[in-house]
């Protein structure tokens, strides 16, 4: 998958052209990226507000965040957007 808009002629990128019907996950730059990442970041930044910190359910979904950010960096998701959450934005540094 490039994320160069070099060409053109390039037609839009359809959800299928990056991860193709029954698959579940494909390599990006070495990085193994799972369908439904973003989905389970995001649900996870939006449920993180609603938890206390130092808890052991926000601590575990901190984990999770950790572990997913590189997916969306490599995906170029933070090259286009920015978390308007400033607890999201710290979990994202901490794994730059």
């Amino acid at each position: 998958m490039s994320h160069s808009s070099s060409n053109p002629h390039q037609p839009a990128v359809r959800p299928e052209d990056v991860l193709p019907e029954g698959i579940d996950s494909t390599a990006i730059n070495g990085l193994t990226v799972r369908k439904g990442s973003v989905a389970a970041f995001v649900a996870n930044a939006l449920r993180l507000e609603e938890l206390t910190e130092g808890t052991p359910e926000h601590a575990a979904l901190v984990t999770q965040m950790r572990e997913l950010a590189p997916a969306l960096r490599t995906i170029g998701l933070l090259d286009v957007f920015r978390p308007r959450s400033p607890a999201v934005e710290r979990i994202l540094a901490e794994v730059a």
